[in-house]
């Protein structure tokens, strides 16, 4: 099996069991959560929602650490633990997430994750903490942005993966060399039918061993692990559908 140089994450439904969009807008699910869940499956474009979301939701400094909290307390199970590894193992993991960047570091933090590989949307504020606006150039606010944030960021250690639950991380399938949809927390039908793998147990541990190939290669306890994560892509649809380097 093939030993991956990069793992690009998802942070929402990914990394964490929660949709931060959604837990912002508590007061408005009934505006919100089904626009978040026509951008996800692909129904209808990221651009023409991911504003009018913030507009309604008009989230303040609070709200977003309020949030990027819950997602530290939600992390996937084996979240640590994989990415402890695939940095000990020397793989580059980087998080690409259309979720509010303060947010999003939260998460990215508690996993050891460095701050100038977590790419997410800036939000701003104003000098009392109330919702300011957004980033409206960044790629992660519009459809087709995970691929164009993939393709920036240059020659990345290959070969590369992505891990993520949404339509708009299967867009960015062409710019990796495999695409893994993690099933675990949502299981989107599109996705899951388009992955070149597929993590249906709702842990990440399965991504260590897609990630690393052989246990032999590695410490006791990442062998471990991976041989954890083995047991868990027990389901033929779940393992890769060609073993060879991509």
């Amino acid at each position: 099996m093939t030993r991956f140089g990069t793992v690009l994450f998802d942070c929402d439904s990914t990394l964490s069991t929660i949709e931060g969009i959604d837990e912002l807008a508590r007061e408005y699910r009934d505006q919100i959560v089904p626009l978040t869940e026509l951008a996800m499956r692909g129904e209808v474009t990221l651009e023409s929602v991911y504003g009018r979301r913030l507009a309604i939701i008009r989230p303040s400094r609070e709200d977003v650490e309020r949030v990027g909290r819950m997602y530290v307390e939600t992390l996937v199970a084996g979240a640590r633990e994989v990415v402890r590894a695939l940095h000990e193992a020397g793989v580059a993991v980087h998080v690409i997430s259309g979720g509010l960047r303060p947010a999003v570091l939260h998460a990215a933090r508690a996993l050891g994750i460095p701050d100038g590989r977590v790419h997410a949307v800036d939000v701003y504020f104003d000098d009392a903490g109330r919702y300011a606006g957004f980033d409206e150039a960044s790629p992660l606010a519009r459809q087709g942005g995970k691929a164009e944030l993939v393709e920036s960021l240059g020659d990345l250690p290959r070969p590369s993966m992505l891990v993520g639950d949404g339509a708009t991380d299967l867009e960015a399938k062409p710019r990796v060399d495999r695409f893994v949809a993690f099933a675990g927390v949502e299981a989107r039908p599109h996705v899951v039918a388009a992955a070149d793998a597929v993590v249906r147990a709702p842990s990440l541990l399965p991504v260590l061993a897609l990630a690393l190939g052989e246990a032999d290669h590695y410490p006791v306890a990442t062998r471990d692990l991976i041989v954890a994560g083995r047991v868990l892509l027990g389901e033929p649809s779940s393992l890769p559908r060609d073993s060879a380097t991509p």
